[in-house]
C-alpha cells in the first residue's frame, strides 16, 4: 500500500502536491493505523521529542524500564527494539513513515510489550507520522533552533513540538531550558519536571558530558513517576556502557584517543568539545566536521566553523549527506574565512586527522555518529 501511494504522489505535480500534502499525510497516518488495528492502544507509547538528546534518552528509558521487569520496546534514530530483538535503523530518517511505525507498534503489541518509547522528530509531526499514535506521555528534552527554514522559523519548529504534547496526557519537561514556560502552558493530567539539579551524585553514567547526564536526568524522572524504585534505575543506567555514535569512544591502541558523535548544530558541538577539553583534559582537539545539505538549517554552517576554530588545534571539514547540494560549497560555507583543510572524501579526512593527532590529543569526528552512508 505505502508503494502504491508513493507511486501516486509522484505522479502530482510539487506545486499540486504542496497544497494537497496535509491531506496526503494525514490519510497515509490513517491507513497506516486502520491496517495494523491502531495497536498503540494497547500499550503505553511515550513520545520523545527535543532538539538534541532524543536517542540517548529513549535508550535511557529503554533500559530503565526493562530493568525493571516490563516488556519493552523502542524506536529511534539508532535503532528499532522489541523486547531483546533488534536491528539498526538504516532507513536514513530519524522517524520512520507512517506505516512502518505502526507495523512496528503491531509487531511490539504481538510480543505482549508494556512500554514503547519513540523519538519523535518536528519533521515527523509536520508529516503527521505522530497521528493516530495513542501517547501516554510526552517528554522535551531541551530545544534550541533547528529545521528554521523547513518550518519558517523557530517559532513555527516549537509549535509542531508542541503539537506533541496536546496528543499526550502527561507532560515530561526540561525545567532548565528556556522554553520551558511555553510549554508548560499546555494543559495536562500530569506534569513531571527534571533539572540537572537532580542527577544522583552517586550516579555514574558511562557516557561522557553534562548533556548526557541531562538525558539519564529525564529518563528518570519519567520512571520515578511510573514508580519504578531509584535502585533500580541506578542500576540500569549504569548498565548503559556505551551508545554507537553518541560520545563513543573508539579503541585505537594509541596515545590518543578517538570520539565519534552524532553532534551536527552549533550548540552540541560546543558541548561535545568543551567535554573533551574539561573532563578528559584533552591536550589537543584534532576535529573532522561539516554540514548536511538539502537546504537543511544552512544558517548553521559558518557557526560550525566558528566553534570548530574556538575548540580545535586542527579542523578538517568533509563531505556530510549533500543530498541535492554541491558539496565543496557547503564545505567552503563551513570553512568560510578559517585556515581549515578541506578533504571531500570523508574516510580520507578521518585518516588525515589521526596522522595529525599526537600523545594526549583527542580526534573528534562529528556529525554522522553511527551513520554509515553519504546521502548524495
Amino acid at each position: 500500500m505505502d508503494k502504491v501511494l508513493r507511486s501516486i504522489k509522484s505522479l502530482i505535480p510539487e506545486s499540486l502536491f504542496r497544497i494537497i500534502a496535509p491531506i496526503y499525510h494525514w490519510k497515509l497516518a490513517f491507513l497506516g493505523a486502520l491496517r495494523y488495528g491502531f495497536p498503540s492502544r494497547s500499550m503505553k507509547v511515550i513520545g520523545v521529542t527535543g532538539t538534541s538528546g532524543k536517542t540517548t534518552t529513549v535508550e535511557f528509558l529503554h533500559a530503565i524500564f526493562s530493568g525493571a521487569g516490563y516488556k519493552t520496546a523502542s524506536m529511534s534514530g539508532l535503532r528499532f527494539k522489541i523486547l531483546d530483538r533488534e536491528e539498526p535503523n538504516m532507513l536514513k530518517m530519524t522517524m520512520p513513515g507512517r506505516l512502518r511505525i505502526q507495523k512496528f507498534l503491531y509487531e511490539a503489541k504481538l510480543a505482549g510489550v508494556e512500554y514503547v518509547f519513540l523519538e519523535v522528530t518536528s519533521e515527523g509531526i509536520k508529516q503527521f507520522r505522530h497521528k493516530f499514535i495513542n501517547f501516554y506521555a510526552a517528554l522535551l528534552t531541551n530545544l534550541s533552533p533547528e529545521h528554521i527554514e523547513s518550518h519558517g522559523g523557530f517559532e513555527n519548529y516549537r509549535a509542531a513540538k508542541a503539537k506533541l504534547f496536546n496528543t499526550a496526557p502527561i507532560h515530561v519537561l526540561n525545567g532548565d531550558d528556556e522554553n520551558f514556560g511555553f510549554f508548560n502552558k499546555i494543559p495536562a493530567k500530569k506534569k513531571v519536571v527534571f533539572r540537572l539539579a537532580d542527577y544522583p551524585k552517586d550516579l555514574k553514567i558511562n557516557l561522557a558530558g553534562e548533556f548526557n547526564r541531562m538525558n539519564a536526568v529525564a529518563a528518570s524522572a519519567f520512571a520515578k513517576s511510573e514508580g519504578i524504585k531509584e535502585t533500580v534505575i541506578k542500576e540500569s543506567l549504569e548498565k548503559v556502557k556505551s551508545l554507537p555514535g553518541r560520545m563513543e569512544f573508539i579503541e585505537t591502541g594509541k596515545d590518543f584517543k578517538v570520539v565519534v558523535d552524532y553532534a551536527f548544530l552549533p550548540q552540541a558541538l560546543k558541548k561535545v568539545y568543551a567535554t573533551l577539553k574539561q573532563d578528559y583534559q584533552a591536550k589537543n582537539l584534532i576535529c573532522v566536521t561539516g554540514a548536511a545539505g538539502g537546504g537543511r538549517d544552512k544558517w548553521k554552517r559558518p557557526f560550525l566553523g566558528e566553534v570548530a576554530a574556538q575548540f580545535c588545534k586542527e579542523v578538517i571539514v568533509t563531505n556530510e549527506d549533500p543530498y541535492d547540494e554541491d558539496p565543496e560549497e557547503i564545505i567552503n560555507e563551513v570553512v568560510g574565512e578559517h585556515n581549515f583543510l578541506k578533504i571531500l572524501d570523508r574516510r580520507e579526512a578521518i585518516k588525515k586527522a589521526l596522522t595529525l593527532a599526537g600523545d594526549g590529543d583527542v580526534v573528534v569526528v562529528t556529525g554522522k555518529g553511527a551513520e554509515p552512508w553519504i546521502v548524495a
